[in-house]
């Protein structure tokens, strides 16, 4: 039994590696291709090498995901006191994998919303102001920085629609997986130690809070009032990325001072929260 879960943590770890291995390696080499020539005959043959990208991507973030869950699961069963076990083993009961999906998709549409992904302009016409052909799905292949490139621009409605830069979907889905589950671990740590009173409930509150890096810029947005908020808009899109790439060491950082305290207040609390 040991030796499997070993076996089952390893390939957790080696599909993690594997997935974020490939999405930088692609990154680069399309970035390279596209960047090659432009004529006619090249931009057909980029076209189609940006649908292979896409298809690739998917691939890599789907082994990410899956390494993910192995690993998450192993450490889970292990039931250990370390500050990954605790995180691992309190997060991931049947209420817990509940509000870690729901938070997981819910603020993957907010981020979407307030980083332009999604795009609902209620007092524009896409058709009238942008020409537009409604529906409709758009490639560009070419050209632009790492990451950047291939871009998917699709209008689904005259008022709905999206935009997907490879780059920014794949933070975009880092951050909501880190939000998702820095949420869990500070749901179960305040109905921990509302149990057990003391002021550790405050810190669990903190982290909530803190699992919400984009609200800064949505709640700005509103007190710099209508006439400001399209430049206050442009502004923030153009931090967007350096903003994200902040913001995730935090959330990486907090998981570990809330199991820290988990561990410190109440010991081996996790037998609380047991895998189902």
């Amino acid at each position: 039994m040991k030796k499997q879960m070993n076996i089952l943590t390893q390939n957790g770890k080696s599909l993690i590696i594997l997935g974020f291995g490939i999405i930088v390696v692609l990154f680069i080499i399309y970035a390279r291709t596209a960047s090659l020539g432009l004529t006619p005959e090249a931009l057909l043959v980029i076209e189609k090498v940006a649908l292979i990208f896409y298809i690739i991507l998917i691939l890599a973030i789907g082994a990410i995901a899956i390494g993910l869950f192995r690993y998450h699961k192993r450490k889970a069963l292990e039931n250990s006191t370390g500050v990954l076990g605790i995180i691992a083993s309190t997060t991931f009961n049947k209420k817990s994998r509940r509000v870690f999906l729901l938070t997981f998709i819910g603020y993957g549409v907010f981020f979407s919303l307030t980083s332009g992904m999604l795009v609902y302009q209620p007092e524009v016409v896409f058709s009238y102001h942008y020409g537009a052909v409604i529906p409709s799905v758009h490639l560009t292949a070419c050209c632009g920085e790492p990451g950047y490139m291939p871009k998917i621009t699709a209008y689904l409605s005259e008022h709905i629609g999206f935009q997907i830069i490879p780059i920014n979907l794949v933070l975009q889905i880092i951050v909501s997986y880190l939000v998702g589950l820095n949420t869990t671990l500070a749901v179960s740590a305040f109905t921990f130690f509302k149990k057990e009173g003391g002021l550790g409930s405050v810190g669990a509150t903190t982290g909530l809070f803190i699992a919400c890096p984009t609200c800064v810029g949505a709640f700005s947005s509103i007190f710099v009032g209508s006439a400001g908020a399209i430049a206050f808009t442009l502004a923030i899109t153009q931090l967007q990325t350096m903003f994200i790439l902040i913001t995730i060491p935090i959330l990486l950082i907090t998981p570990y001072i809330m199991a820290k305290k988990l561990r410190i207040r109440g010991g081996n609390c996790t037998t609380e929260t047991k895998p189902e």
